[in-house]
């Protein structure tokens, strides 16, 4: 499920992991989002939820429906959000409609794994402090943003700490948007948001992202360099495989079949090769 306030680029995300306008994209006042959607990949389900801040009755609204979600159990009496993404606005300095939500309806309701079912993502790091520090060219941050972005991360940090006793460092990137008739802006840090969205998904969800993944190299190519992103998701991939197949997860056809485009039997022969042609899916999108 991805939450924030209205224009902190929740669609925008959506559409700059997944390469599909599924999600149509505000660019004026008004949310785009006025209902919770519901997007399927394969045995994975994105809810996009409207934006916050707008109005006070609907504020409530909205916050009875997040609520009622995250209560939902699947049925298999699981529940049905593994994961709960809180889009934040890295340029405002106002943040109140953001740590209400965190603070006094998602953690309260995520449970006792809530530490490990909320990622914190301050999205539009090109246009913090007026854009001034973004070099458009290289689609990257001068020292002087980094500086700032991690002490805005330290500070969203600890507010929530004060007020639930959590920490948890949010991540900061740019999904980048798209306009009517406008062309998309070249995403940052997307794929460390990936990699954490991928940690935190159950292992038999995380093949439909492989499968649904954006394939645009652009979307991948710049990041903070803190890790190898990219090949860190090219081995929790394979390692997906492997783990499916060994702990009898009955999706060999699928994983082969559906997934990869190459027959289930094969698979079944060699794990080897499967846990390869996943990767190599990868290989050809994170190649830089």
């Amino acid at each position: 499920m991805l939450t924030g306030s209205t224009g902190a680029g929740k669609s925008s995300t959506i559409n700059a992991l997944f390469n599909m306008d599924v999600a149509k994209v505000g660019v004026g006042v008004d949310p785009e989002t006025s209902i919770i959607e519901k997007f399927i990949l394969d045995n994975l389900v994105i809810w996009d939820t409207p934006g916050l801040g707008d109005e006070v009755e609907n504020d409530e609204r909205i916050s009875r429906s997040i609520l009622e979600k995250i209560n939902e159990l699947d049925e298999d009496g699981n529940p049905l959000i593994d994961l709960v993404v809180v889009v934040m606005d890295s340029s405002s300095k106002d943040l109140v409609t953001s740590y209400e939500l965190i603070n006094n309806i998602l953690i309260p309701a995520l449970g006792d794994d809530e530490k490990d079912r909320i990622l914190l993502a301050l999205n539009q790091a090109d246009v913090v402090m007026e854009g001034t520090h973004w070099n458009e060219e290289t689609n990257s941050l001068d020292e002087v943003l980094k500086v700032f972005l991690k002490k805005k991360a330290d500070s969203v940090r600890n507010r929530i700490k004060e007020a639930t006793g959590l920490s948890i460092r949010p991540i900061f990137y740019c999904a980048g948007y798209k306009e009517e008739g406008g062309e998309q802006r070249k995403p940052y840090n997307l794929t460390k948001l990936l990699y954490y969205i991928i940690k935190s998904v159950p292992k038999d969800k995380r093949l439909a992202l492989a499968d649904n993944i954006n394939n645009d190299e652009d979307n991948w190519l710049h990041d903070d360099k803190e890790t190898d992103y990219k090949e860190k998701i090219k081995s929790s991939f394979g390692e997906t495989v492997w783990d499916c197949i060994t702990d009898g997860f009955d999706a060999g056809v699928e994983i082969g079949g559906n997934i990869l485009g190459i027959p289930g039997k094969i698979v079944g022969a060699t794990v080897g090769s499967a846990v390869g042609a996943v990767k190599g899916v990868f290989v050809a999108i994170f190649n830089r």
